[in-house]
């Protein structure tokens, strides 16, 4: 299955699976020139900046007047907000699958922990399997057996982030690192949740992972 990472991170967050599915749209429009004309559907999570970016929204709506939107009640209001049609939006529950046909796609939110509601995905691309899963304290309760294709955030570790208070700590200047268990997943939680679930041929990619301006 062919997936592209746009973006990833704090700076932004933008990633295709095969070729038509844009999960996040946290980035400018031109990051997107390339796959823009070939999406049928753009899956949103949560509100944040880098991950909704209500321009880059405004001008998809705009340049493809077809193309769906799906995401959890939160976001309907702000997606109607950057001038996206309500016909266009697919509203989801939690914990439920949702059937496309043409093309043939499954789509099944699961419940994320951060500080706003946020949501992370399983699809079924044809018979592919991806979880999609970023912004988030943890992974409890979720399951994944056998998926094709994890892609977990691991946006630290618990060694860096010992290691970036330390170094902070005489400032008293390390208010992303007090927060960030609260709101991220670490490299330690990615890989307890991988390497439980994944296969003998699964695939996976760490995401979101924290940069240091």
């Amino acid at each position: 299955m062919q997936y592209q990472i746009i973006s990833t991170g704090s700076k932004g967050n933008a990633i295709v699976i095969g070729g038509y599915i844009l999960i996040d749209c946290g980035v400018p429009f031109k990051s997107l020139q390339a796959v823009y004309k070939d999406l049928k559907i753009v899956l949103l999570t949560h509100i944040h900046g880098d991950h909704f970016k209500p321009s880059t929204i405004k001008r998809l709506a705009k340049e493809r007047p077809a193309l769906r939107f799906g995401c959890c009640a939160w976001l309907v209001s702000d997606l109607v907000a950057c001038g996206v049609s309500k016909k266009n939006i697919d509203v989801y529950d939690v914990g439920k699958i949702y059937c496309y046909k043409s093309p043939a796609l499954k789509v099944n939110p699961i419940k994320l922990y951060h500080d706003v509601p946020q949501c992370g995905y399983r699809l079924n691309v044809g018979g592919y399997k991806v979880i999609y899963a970023t912004d988030t304290a943890h992974l409890d309760g979720i399951t994944a057996r056998n998926y094709d294709l994890y892609m977990i955030e691991a946006n630290y570790t618990d060694d860096e982030l010992q290691e970036r208070i330390r170094q902070k700590q005489a400032d008293g200047g390390y208010i992303y690192e007090n927060n960030v268990v609260c709101r991220h997943l670490s490299k330690e939680q990615a890989d307890t949740f991988i390497f439980a679930n994944m296969g003998d041929n699964s695939e996976y990619v760490y995401l979101h992972e924290h940069k240091e301006d």
